[in-house]
């Protein structure tokens, strides 16, 4: 058991770390583990394809495998499965970038991505993790639970205006349920603004769909209407998959 643990974090840590590769000496102060045990267990996992090196050796980041299983991930879910073409929909009748992620611990993890095809847009990728309290989807997603479940701050800033405290985010989450819907006016990413909706066939929701849009581009006008569409998204996507997820499909509990 702790061998197989040591391994889970191993990857997650090289997850994490993205485009810059680690040695050997990081790998195993990070992990505390000593370095011939690292060195050991890199050699079999670098054999087997999760992690992969570079041709001196001495640099290592995460290995297509780990992308293989991530693409598995996604085309045995069947929520993801069903929310895929409302997305296209969205994509077509607003012209903007449209998500779909799916509350992580204290994150958001990005299932599914349509990007917009302006010039000017907002990108982002499939795999992407999020803190929840940051942006759109996870605030859509924290607004269907009591905020009794909200961590203690003070919470990581992306930007100013990113909520640090748990009081001003249980503030703005109060006002999504008002609403019905979270806004994230450049908390996440600057120029960036995002209407997040809840996906409701669980309760409490953990998948998302958002609207993602440049400020530059933003009218009210334009507000208005990605609000009406996403909320028809919404309701569709609800039809779709009814309480418990797809007819036939094994009920995953994650």
């Amino acid at each position: 058991m702790k061998s197989a643990a040591r391994t889970v974090e191993l990857l997650e840590l090289l997850a994490l770390r993205g485009d810059r590769p680690a040695r050997l000496q990081e790998l195993a102060d990070e992990l505390e583990v000593p370095r011939s045990s690292m060195y050991a267990l890199l050699q079999t996992l670098i054999s087997r394809g999760w992690v992969r090196t570079d041709v001196t050796g001495s640099l290592y980041g995460i290995g297509i495998h780990a992308l293989l299983t991530g693409t598995s991930y996604l085309d045995s879910d069947p929520r993801v499965r069903a929310v895929r073409p409302y997305l296209d929909e969205a994509s077509e009748a607003l012209g903007e970038t449209i998500h779909m992620a799916r509350l992580d611990g204290q994150d958001v993890a990005y299932l599914a991505t349509r990007e917009s095809h302006e010039y000017l847009r907002t990108i982002s990728r499939v795999g992407r993790r999020l803190p929840a309290h940051i942006g759109a989807l996870g605030k859509a997603v924290l607004a269907e639970r009591p905020d009794t479940d909200l961590p203690e701050g003070p919470y990581e800033a992306r930007t100013p205006n990113s909520h640090t405290t748990r009081e001003s985010l249980a503030a703005d989450l109060a006002e999504v349920r008002r609403r019905g819907y979270s806004v994230d006016r450049e908390e996440g990413v600057p120029g960036i603004v995002g209407f997040g909706f809840a996906l409701r066939y669980d309760a409490p929701a953990q998948d998302a769909i958002s609207c993602s849009v440049p400020v530059a581009r933003l009218s009210a006008e334009h507000e208005g209407r990605i609000v009406a569409v996403m909320r028809e998204i919404r309701a569709k996507i609800e039809a779709t998959v009814p309480g418990g997820g797809v007819r036939g499909a094994v009920h995953w509990r994650k």
